[in-house]
């Protein structure tokens, strides 16, 4: 069974060959709500909120996010769901934050970003954060059109091995700095990560920092569901009370209510396993910190027990000598001046104390029960029927996929709680190593605690496991595996090897552990019994391979309730009855025979070659991450094998090429445009033709753009991406003005690519790739101060740049529409040099316009319907639109830097579905290129449905735009009925829902009855009185009331067949 994509766990097949837990596309997340489902981590839920197109407008994924896997679901589903937000990779330096405050000082001016709130979402880790925070303090004022909510998956590599950590110290210098405008929540719990994921984007008057545990229990499978939060902000809310609704509070209180010593520590697995032993431990108390920003310090004193005489703080700190910023927080809470209140006591934690408690958790409970003198107990954080399950495997390998199949026999179960982290090495080992940790816990029956502090992996102690499968069995050679082994408990070896072999390959230790603990060493031969029957290799083989394993598993795990018969019963429920047309009975019968018992005191000890080897320990240090491609990758790199993985987290960027250089027949040119990430091509005009009057107020001119030996194609309804060039006489007068030579060659970085430079004339800079002649954000202002020789330019600069500033900068923008250039001829004293300046402004961004033809016809060529944008300031001075500027100007034969980009407006599967277009204006663009298709089809004995078109301008004798083309389309039948709306041709203005309206009877029709489609392209003033139209005709001629009429059409949008494309 599936929903959209979704596989439930009883799927035999993905069962079998492991479907990643990735695979939720980001358009299924309303099925994840409804079905509730547990199968998915949270990482993944919290990436689909953060990228939905509703949630967000832009999102930037940091590379230090996706090396520690999270951002490449967003990534792949960026570029097949409309529904997912704008995507944008950044790489992490010094201000790496600019790029955040720059997008949100500008505004978010489009109708389209308006419509998503005006939230920009960021990817990255707590490295990642923090040589962000200076540039933070930049951010302006937060609102529902403009703010920013970063997601923080809190990994981070430690040591030489690079283990993954889920520390928090990286952050300790920055937190201070962090603006009082940002609300920061921690969270620990996969279901508690969902949460306050959905509640980021509900705290409209705030940005947001927050930080989940990415290192294992966002990650680990079987626990979060659907957020307990409405993912759409009705109104405006406090942190506070968001927090009341969703069921959470600043602060958490756990112990006895009577302690008399408490430890506060930030939210995450260390406050988790501080709560679950405090219960344990008389007269002490845990604070958990939900939200330090805003810090609210009578929250803290309510929930500290009156009776309290010592409070001990633990801060992540990067050394033992640094400063947390909790202790502050903490200690300034609870002053009294006039009383003595309880005394608080610093404890750093650096990265590898944390490493240690949450890998010992007996180390830990010493260091909480020191803290209550006189504390005898022996304190653990098992639970009675807990059943903890290791298993280690190589990546890639047939039977990685195991884990997941033993999982899905328990996490369909009402009464159990089953939950499942996956792991990865890929140091110790070529090729890498993976260890999977299973918990089976009686529903309800224990307090969440994250997977490695209940099944720690370590060469300490006596190990954990109540069972360890060792799935390559070259592992007990070179690796402490069995060390996680609890005495007495089950070792199954998957292995080719014999009896005798397989105790001649074990290193004297792991033998000697056996023996000590008693452990009872299971093997069987599962890849030559999947080869005796299935005879050809492939992935009946593999899967075959994993049932006989599993059947293994299953006998041991249920000891002596086991028989033939019960197992096949377990295992029917999950792989089915028949594998591979193999019946499960024959499978299990020869499972039963070939699992056999090893007795290692009967064999001979362990060869003199692997006497004196020294065993390697398990070292979690990458992440793995299944697209929905298909893709493995491995700490943000897609790797061609797990052997690339060691080599890709000591050199990352080897492995990450910041632009991809293309081959083939049309490959790009590196040196068209170095500095943009789009693919580009040079097409060349050979048509300019104004379509209005000269006369006429309105420019509207048809180009044409020959793309032969390009390689550059396009769907239809797709847009093209012209990337303009500044006028040559402006540049020219502004070098001039500015006092610099326009031949003077300056060398100015990339964009978006540490470290890379490119070298150009300073002509060449200003008229093909800096803005200088766009509209400056407030920052500019306030960057442009720096400069400023004359005291009166700098305050004036730094007052507009300012909170005070506001009204005038509003002014200026929008009323005067002031350029850059005109800017710094306003104060001519602020003069930085032109590397400099060129830094300040920024690159010109192509401006994309709906293709106006259908490949299918046209061939080598590709058609624009543009109109000019011209206006007057107040002042008088005369405003041009950068790129219609351009394209205007273009003369026949001139090149032009074009990219594709892809669009809503996409013609449905079936070629007989009524189309019903509504143009205005420019708007006519699109509709030109389903017209041409549609009559293509024709022309090739094709059937077509009915087309209805309306169009609306002013004038018909000046604004028909392609009007014989259209006219032939409705002379060949191509076009069913026009509805052309010419609004000052009348004594009565006449819109396009006015002729709508008159075939009222035909559109609900097509609509309701024909699977019918609607467009809309142009200005977004007509959209309430073209929806209005439908409703009413649907309410007319199809018996709804308004509101299943407007019900219906919101349906539409969800199948694709009420498109809207507006500007």
């Amino acid at each position: 069974m599936s929903v959209s994509g979704i596989s439930t766990p009883v799927s035999a097949t993905s069962t079998l060959r492991g479907t990643s837990p990735s695979g939720l596309k980001n358009a299924d997340l309303e099925h994840v709500l409804k079905l509730k489902t547990s199968s998915i981590p949270a990482s993944n839920i919290i990436e689909s909120i953060a990228s939905r197109a509703s949630s967000s407008s832009t999102v930037f994924i940091y590379d230090l996010a996706e090396q520690v896997g999270f951002g490449t679901l967003t990534k792949s589903w960026a570029g097949v769901s409309s529904e997912t937000a704008n995507v944008v990779s950044l790489q992490t330096r010094s201000g790496a934050g600019l790029s955040l405050v720059g997008r949100l000082s500008q505004g978010l001016g489009s109708s389209k970003d308006v419509a998503r709130l005006g939230t920009l979402t960021a990817y990255t880790t707590p490295s990642g954060l923090s040589p962000m925070a200076q540039a933070l303090l930049c951010l302006p004022k937060p609102s529902a059109n403009g703010r920013l909510v970063v997601q923080v998956p809190a990994v981070t590599p430690t040591g030489e091995s690079f283990t993954f950590s889920p520390t928090l110290a990286p952050l300790a210098p920055a937190l201070s700095l962090l603006p009082e405008s940002f609300a920061v929540l921690l969270s620990a719990t996969p279901q508690e990560s969902v949460d306050l994921a959905a509640l980021s984007y509900k705290l409209q008057s705030s940005h947001v920092i927050h930080i989940f545990d990415h290192h294992s229990s966002a990650r680990e499978i079987g626990s979060a569901t659907a957020p307990n939060v409405q993912l759409e902000a009705k109104a405006e809310v406090s942190v506070r009370e968001a927090l009341k609704e969703a069921g959470y509070d600043f602060f958490d209180y756990a112990g006895d209510n009577k302690a008399h010593t408490v430890v506060v520590l930030l939210n995450g697995p260390l406050a988790l396993a501080a709560k679950a032993l405090a219960s344990q431990i008389p007269g002490l108390g845990v604070v958990t910190v939900r939200v330090l920003r805003p810090w609210s310090e009578e929250s803290l004193r309510e929930v500290i027990p009156s009776s309290v005489k010592k409070v001990h703080v633990l801060d992540d700190v990067p050394t033992e000598t640094s400063q947390g910023s909790l202790f502050v927080d903490v200690f300034s809470a609870l002053l009294e001046p006039t009383s003595r209140g309880p005394s608080v006591h610093a404890h750093r934690v650096t990265p590898a104390k944390l490493e240690h408690f949450l890998s010992r958790p007996s180390s830990f409970a010493a260091v909480l029960s020191g803290f209550v003198p006189g504390n005898a107990q022996v304190l653990t954080l098992n639970t009675p029927g807990t059943k903890k399950l290791l298993f280690f495997s190589s990546p890639g390998s047939a039977l990685q996929a195991l884990p997941q199949t033993v999982e899905d026999t328990f996490i369909t179960s009402r009464t159990i709680t089953a939950r499942r982290l996956t792991d990865h090495d890929a140091f110790s080992k070529p090729g890498g190593i993976s260890a999977d940790r299973i918990i089976l816990s009686k529903d309800g029956e224990q307090p969440f605690l994250p997977i490695p502090v209940l099944l720690p992996i370590n060469s300490e102690g006596a190990g954990e496991a109540d069972f360890v499968a060792v799935l390559d069995q070259t592992l007990l050679k070179s690796h402490e595996v069995l060390n996680n082994a609890r005495r007495g408990s089950e070792v199954l070896v998957v292995t080719t090897w014999s009896p005798a072999e397989l105790a001649s390959n074990l290193a004297p230790d792991v033998a000697a552990v056996v023996a000590e603990r008693q452990l009872r060493l299971c093997t069987i031969d599962a890849r030559q019994l999947s080869a005796d029957l299935v005879s050809k290799e492939g992935q009946a083989r593999s899967d075959v391979e994993n049932v006989i394993s599993y059947l293994a598993f299953l006998r041991l795990y249920l000891g002596k309730t086991a028989n033939e018969q019960v197992v096949r019963k377990v295992a029917r429920a999950v792989v089915g009855d028949v594998v591979h047309g193999l019946d499960l009975a024959e499978i299990s019968g020869r499972v039963w025979d070939a699992l056999i018992e090893i007795d290692l005191a009967s064999h001979d000890s362990a060869a003199e070659s692997s006497k004196g080897t020294v065993l390697r320990l398990f070292s979690f240090n990458a992440i793995a991450v299944e697209t929905d491609e298909g893709d493995t990758v491995v700490n943000g790199a897609r790797l061609g094998s797990w052997h690339d993985a060691a080599k890709h987290i000591i050199f990352p960027s080897a492995f990450t090429p910041q632009n991809e250089v293309s081959s083939g027949l049309y490959a790009q040119n590196p040196a068209l445009r170095p500095e943009i990430p789009d693919r580009t091509f040079l097409a060349t005009c050979t048509v300019n033709k104004r379509l209005t009057p000269k006369e006429y107020d309105r420019n509207v001119f048809h180009l044409e753009f020959d793309t032969s030996g390009t390689g550059l194609t396009y769907a239809i309804g797709e847009a093209l991406g012209v990337h303009g060039w500044n006028d040559e006489e402006e540049v020219v007068d502004f070098c001039r003005w500015y006092g610099v030579d326009p031949n003077r060659l300056i060398t100015i970085p990339v964009p978006n690519i540490d470290g890379k430079m490119h070298t150009r004339t300073v002509f060449q800079a200003l008229q093909q790739q800096i803005d200088l002649f766009g509209k400056p954000p407030k920052s500019f202002y306030t960057d442009l101060s720096e400069y400023a020789a004359a005291k009166t330019d700098k305050m004036a600069l730094q007052f507009i740049g300012s909170p005070e500033g506001s009204s005038t900068f509003k002014k200026l923008s929008e009323k005067d529409t002031v350029t850059f250039a005109d800017v710094l001829r306003m104060y001519p004293s602020a003069r930085p040099g032109i590397e400099v300046l060129c830094e300040l402004i920024g690159d010109i961004k192509p401006r994309h316009y709906s293709i106006a033809s259908s490949q299918a016809v046209v061939g080598d060529r590709v058609d624009l319907l543009v109109v000019s944008v011209e206006w007057v300031t107040p002042s008088g001075s005369p405003r041009y639109g950068q790129c219609t500027r351009y394209l205007a100007g273009l003369r026949p034969g001139q090149k032009v830097t074009v990219s594709i980009k892809p669009s809503v407006m996409k013609l449905p599967p079936d070629n007989m579905q009524p189309l019903i277009m509504a143009g205005l204006g420019t708007g006519a663009a699109p509709f030109r290129a389903f017209l041409q298709y549609r009559a293509w089809l024709a022309s090739q004995k094709l059937p077509i449905g009915p087309i209805y078109y309306y169009f609306g301008s002013r004038h018909q004798s000046q604004e028909y735009l392609y009007g014989e083309e259209i006219e032939a389309f409705i002379l060949d039948k191509t076009i069913t009925k026009a509805g052309l709306a010419f609004s000052r041709d009348g004594p009565k203005k006449v819109y396009i829902q006015h002729k709508m309206l008159e075939d009222a009877e035909d559109l609900a029709r097509m609509l309701y009855q024909e699977s019918g489609v609607f467009y809309l392209c142009g200005p977004t003033w007509p959209v309430p009185d073209v929806y209005e139209a439908l409703v009413d005709a649907l309410v007319k001629y199809n018996g709804m009331d308004a509101k299943g009429a407007g019900d219906f059409l919101e349906g539409l949008k969800e199948e694709e067949r009420y498109v809207l494309e507006v500007y």
